[in-house]
């Protein structure tokens, strides 16, 4: 079975349109003039920093995929160096090409050229085709990432947290006036 070739390159500003489409369901919520923003601005900070790569797949001219690369730790108490492959996408039209096995491809050079040992990345629980993808390249599950709105995190905690900070917040104002009208009782009129 023959491949079709795929080459990988750095993002230029031209490709914001398709990184958009590719993204589009992971970038912040907005009108598509805003993640077109949001997306030059990736595209203009990865290409202005040596540890960070915007990397494109293409095949036949025509943007297949992407990933992000970063040169950072583990994590931010583990500070073994990693390269943290994020949001490697694939359009539909073009997977089973070769394309997400090019971009892991890019995700190791980079890695190499800056001797780094690991690379990391991540897939939406949900997905379960890039999880197994993942899987066959030896990318084993570190963590689950998690994420919920503030709100939504605030609701859920003990109420009896909340009160007690409330409380505490409360009893500093009042010691605050208490100190107030003292002082101003002892003040000859």
């Amino acid at each position: 079975m023959s491949r079709t070739p795929v080459t990988v390159r750095a993002a230029q500003p031209s490709d914001a349109p398709s990184l958009q489409e590719l993204w589009g369901d992971i970038l912040r919520r907005g009108s598509i003039d805003e993640q077109l923003a949001d997306v030059s601005t990736v595209i203009a900070t990865a290409g202005e920093r040596e540890d960070h790569c915007l990397a494109v797949a293409e095949v036949d001219g025509e943007v297949a995929g992407a990933v992000y690369l970063e040169a950072t730790t583990f994590t931010p108490l583990n500070l073994e160096p990693a390269v943290l492959a994020v949001s490697p996408h694939v359009f539909a039209r073009f997977r089973r090409k070769g394309v997400g096995s090019a971009l892991m491809e890019a995700a190791c050079r980079f890695a190499e050229q800056r001797g780094i040992t690991h690379v990391q990345t991540a897939a939406a629980a949900e997905a379960r085709d890039a999880n197994r993808f993942m899987a066959r390249l030896s990318f084993a599950p570190q963590a689950m990432l998690r994420a919920a709105t503030t709100s939504a995190v605030r609701a859920r905690l003990p109420q009896a947290r909340q009160v007690a900070h409330a409380t505490g917040s409360r009893q500093r104002i009042d010691r605050v006036l208490a100190a107030r009208r003292v002082r101003r009782e002892r003040v000859p009129g």
